[in-house]
């Protein structure tokens, strides 16, 4: 008998790399990895090449997808300055529109205010409209919220000062919801030096007392942890030039559950994270007979042996609370005791005809109490 039985876990923020960057991973081995890590439903972000910011951008990598994946995927649009007449078009492909208001790779980065008024005016309003915000961006990000009335998701919180803001935007009732990356629960600015390029990403890693702050709004700011899985070969990463990003998707669960044995998290409270509110701020379709299998002994974190294409992990030597040894994707064994079981293209592509989404009918929670629950 397992230790521990959890719903398949959902992960709104991975970069699955296709098209364009199948050389560090596919929607086969990342969707691997996933179910490997407990994860049985992916987002995947736009910021390809070509980035997802047309119609045929959009039908070639949902055609990747149907034939690859191996768990459900449902992928972004993105927001691009000289696609904004595209919008209305890509909603009915998209899970949703991915804005980024800082530093990204590519034409997706959006700083200027008509790309901003057509994005929050054209894009349907049953899709939500995540952003990535950091610092200033934050309060640009709550104020369009606020402006138009319809809900925002912030991604990869990282630092006190954003978690705070988001934290006062809730406490008054404003539509934001937010999600926090395990390397930014676990890692700090020191790590990075240590690590080199392996520690590198966007946001970067903060100081101690940015994530004790995270730590501290986990359970009543918080709603999602996602891994921002962004895999880069090693040969990148020790380039001269080396990528910002690391792989995450088969060690969130594992890191997680050491909270839990740390008596840091719930389980409730880790499977809302991961579950119940990802899929409630997404609009998500269930998983009927979907179910993760973990055996609770801990164990050190090891440097190689990932289903990841890129092979390699930031948090090798780290203490992980347990490990996935089953996974159950609609009644069939997908993953078992370290063995992908689910062929390519066994996953679905999302929004399906039995996706949900676009309604939020569940009360969201700020310190215990409940407050305005906004719909789209």
């Amino acid at each position: 008998m397992p230790d521990l039985i959890l719903p398949g876990l959902i992960d709104v923020h991975t970069h699955l790399r296709v098209p364009g960057g199948e050389h560090k991973e596919t929607f086969a081995t990342g969707t691997a990895a996933a179910l490997a890590g407990g994860i049985t439903m992916v987002l995947a972000m736009p910021n390809t090449s070509p980035p997802l910011t047309t119609p045929e951008a959009l039908a070639t990598a949902r055609r990747a997808a149907a034939a690859d994946a191996r768990c459900d995927v449902g992928l972004f649009a993105g927001a691009a300055p000289a696609d904004v007449a595209h919008l209305p078009a890509l909603a009915a492909g998209a899970a949703a529109l991915k804005i980024y208001l800082n530093d990204t790779f590519g034409r997706l980065r959006v700083d200027d205010l008509p790309t901003l008024v057509a994005c929050f005016s054209r894009w349907p309003r049953e899709k939500l409209i995540a952003l990535h915000a950091e610092r200033q961006s934050v309060a640009v990000a709550i104020g369009l919220a606020a402006t138009y009335d319809r809900p925002i998701h912030i991604v990869h919180v990282s630092r006190r000062e954003e978690i705070e803001l988001i934290a006062d935007a809730k406490g008054r009732g404003l539509p934001v919801t937010c999600e926090v990356s395990p390397h930014h629960l676990f890692l700090t600015e020191a790590d990075a030096a240590r690590l080199g390029a392996l520690g590198d990403m966007r946001p970067l890693l903060g100081t101690a007392d940015d994530v004790v702050a995270l730590w501290a709004h986990l359970n009543d700011t918080v709603d999602c942890i996602a891994t921002d899985h962004a895999p880069h070969t090693l040969d990148e990463k020790h380039s001269a030039n080396p990528p910002p990003g690391v792989p995450g998707l088969e060690t969130s669960l594992p890191l997680m559950l050491a909270a839990v044995g740390d008596g840091r998290l719930t389980v409730a409270r880790l499977t809302a994270l991961m579950n119940d509110n990802p899929r409630r701020i997404f609009g998500l379709p269930a998983q009927p007979e979907t179910r993760v299998e973990v055996d609770m002994t801990p164990y050190a974190i090891p440097a190689d042996g990932w289903q990841t294409k890129c092979g390699w992990t930031p948090f090798t030597g780290l203490m992980a609370g347990g490990r996935v040894s089953r996974v159950v994707l609609r009644g069939e064994v997908a993953y078992e005791e370290g063995r992908v079981l689910a062929a390519p293209g066994s996953g679905r592509v999302l929004p399906n005809d039995g996706s949900r989404q676009g309604r939020i009918e569940q009360p969201a929670l700020h310190e215990g109490k409940e407050i305005r629950t906004w719909k789209r």
